[in-house]
Order: structure tokens, then C-alpha cells, then sequence
């Protein structure tokens, strides 16, 4: 069983844009989210993990918040690319090789993923390394 194309683009909207789907659901809960969090990882954190599963460590590593609106993402029928660059600490020290990102709910500590991937290539991290994502970089493709 799938979902109808309605559905998928509406679940997006609703996620990443805060878009409510009419006579369905909203965003009218007390404190909606403004922002949904990138995350860097050295492995798949898994469909049970969180966001601090096998997350990057670097010296001055931390999640990039990114409006939960169009200025953060845009929604094209079933997938929702980042409307601008998401840019990373630059790495102070230490090093990692970051295999995978995570989008999810929390600026820190164990916050739930709502997607995540594998990175077309791993990327090295170490002293001076800026981990980016250029803006359509990430796609997330519901089906």
C-alpha cells in the first residue's frame, strides 16, 4: 500500500514548511517548532537511533538549525530539498569521517530524526574543515 501523491506532499508541507493539511492536521500546538535541525554522522544512525547516534564530535561541531518554513525548505511534490546553504562549524580540532546527516527535532542532545541518509561520499573532518551542504544539496523524497 502507498501513499497518494496528495498525502506525500502534504506530509512535507506539514514537516518542513508548517503547512496545515485542511481538515486533517495542523500546526496549532502551543510551540510548533521554528526550526528543524541538521545533523552530522559517522554512521547510519538507524530508524531507532536519535540524533546523538554515532553523531560528529569534532571540536566545535554543532547541529545547524534551519527555519521550518521556505526560507529553510522548499517542497516539490514528494521531496523537500534546503532552500539555502547549510553551513557547519568549522571544524577546531579532532577529526571525524561523516558518513550520513540527520534531519530532526532538537538543537542538542537526544532529539528524534524525522529523516536521514547516507552522503553521496563520505567527507574527512579535521582542523579547518567547514562541513557544508549547498542550498538543494539535501533531498528528501517521500513515497
Amino acid at each position: 500500500m502507498s501513499k497518494s501523491d496528495f498525502l506525500e506532499t502534504s506530509l512535507l508541507g506539514l514537516l518542513f514548511n508548517g503547512t496545515s493539511i485542511a481538515n486533517l492536521a495542523d500546526n496549532a500546538s502551543a510551540s510548533p517548532l521554528a526550526d528543524l535541525y541538521v545533523s552530522l554522522h559517522t554512521d547510519d544512525p538507524g530508524e531507532v537511533g536519535d540524533q546523538s547516534t554515532h553523531e560528529a564530535d569534532y571540536d566545535g561541531y554543532e547541529r545547524v538549525a534551519v527555519p521550518r518554513s521556505e526560507v529553510g525548505w522548499t517542497v516539490t511534490g514528494n521531496q523537500v530539498e534546503n532552500t539555502q546553504a547549510i553551513i557547519f562549524p568549522e571544524a577546531q580540532g579532532g577529526s571525524n569521517t561523516i558518513t550520513h546527516f540527520a534531519i530532526g527535532t532538537a538543537a542538542g542532545g537526544a532529539g528524534s530524526i524525522l529523516y536521514s541518509g547516507a552522503l553521496t561520499a563520505s567527507l574527512a573532518v579535521s582542523a579547518g574543515i567547514e562541513p557544508r551542504f549547498q542550498a538543494g544539496d539535501l533531498t528528501v523524497t517521500e513515497e
